[in-house]
């Protein structure tokens, strides 16, 4: 079972160019599923029945797992054995009457902009740290970037004569992202007087933001608690994490007029449906703005 499963998650990062992130989830979701086959007594796939299926999800509910992590779940292990009877290493596929788990779309937390700039004018940039901070809060509301790619960044990529970022994002692919006044200040700020202090010639690797202790990279649970400790220090009540900025970012651009499309190329979205949840919390805050102004709101 191990090698059939060692097959197919090279397929998905080599042969469907899927993300090292992606290929990860898929990797966890079918261990814990193989994980469920082992304690069971199963030693072939075959073996594998849909009641089986039906006995691991109805587990999975019981300790509390929500739909959408359901449906992942659903989802990865439809793919596994799609592969295996395309490639006959089954006799028959025991997901065909698996349907998949239908879930509501979540919409995002997002900051007001007056919450943001609380945010923003909290860290201390006369620090080296707090001027780092300073510029990833900054680049982050600015260009709407997801974790993985605010760390990956590197020097050359940053073009601020014509400002924009060159991003390389889900699946290794490219775009170019636009960068405000703000965000180019603090980041020539931060590779000024910053990043030298940080940086060390045989880790640094052309990074643009760099750990404090190692001046390699920074890691996702680093920038995870930059942005908690600013949001906590400046008084904000939400649950924020990192990927609130790209939310906000997204829905002020919407609120401002933005066209869809031209925000879908920003975020960096295959499908616009991944976009359009930005309209709902737009229609939200005009809700919003209706019933606060509004005579008879």
């Amino acid at each position: 079972m191990e090698q059939f499963l060692k097959e197919y998650l090279a397929i998905l990062q080599y042969e469907k160019n899927l993300s090292t992130n992606t290929t990860n989830a898929y990797k966890s979701d079918l261990t814990k599923f193989l994980l469920y086959v082992g304690e069971i007594g199963l030693a072939d796939l075959n073996d594998i029945a849909a009641t089986h299926l039906f006995d691991y999800f109805d587990r999975q509910r019981q300790i509390g797992i929500d739909s959408a992590t359901t449906a992942r779940y659903v989802s990865s292990i439809k793919g596994f054995f799609r592969y295996l009877e395309n490639n006959n290493y089954i006799e028959k596929n025991p997901t065909e009457k698996l349907t998949s788990v239908k879930i509501g779309r979540k919409l995002p937390a997002v900051l007001s902009f007056q919450e943001i700039e609380k945010i923003l004018n909290t860290p201390k940039v006369d620090d080296v740290a707090g001027l780092r901070d300073k510029a990833i809060l900054e680049t982050f509301y600015s260009s709407g970037l997801r974790v993985s790619e605010l760390i990956n960044l590197k020097i050359n990529d940053l073009f601020f004569d014509d400002e924009v970022l060159r991003v390389l994002g889900k699946g290794s692919k490219e775009r170019i992202v636009p960068l405000g006044s703000s965000a180019i200040h603090w980041l020539k700020e931060y590779l000024l007087h910053s990043r030298p202090h940080l940086e060390k010639k045989l880790n640094s690797q052309n990074f643009v933001f760099l750990n404090q202790k190692r001046g390699t990279k920074l890691g996702r649970m680093t920038i995870w608690n930059i942005v908690k400790r600013y949001a906590d220090e400046a008084g904000i009540k939400k649950e924020i994490h990192p990927h609130t900025f790209r939310h906000s970012f997204a829905t002020h651009l919407l609120e401002g007029g933005a066209d869809l499309r031209a925000v879908q190329e920003m975020l960096g979205h295959a499908d616009i449906s991944t976009t359009q949840i930005y309209t709902h919390v737009d229609r939200n805050y005009i809700k919003q703005v209706h019933r606060d102004h509004h005579p008879r709101g």
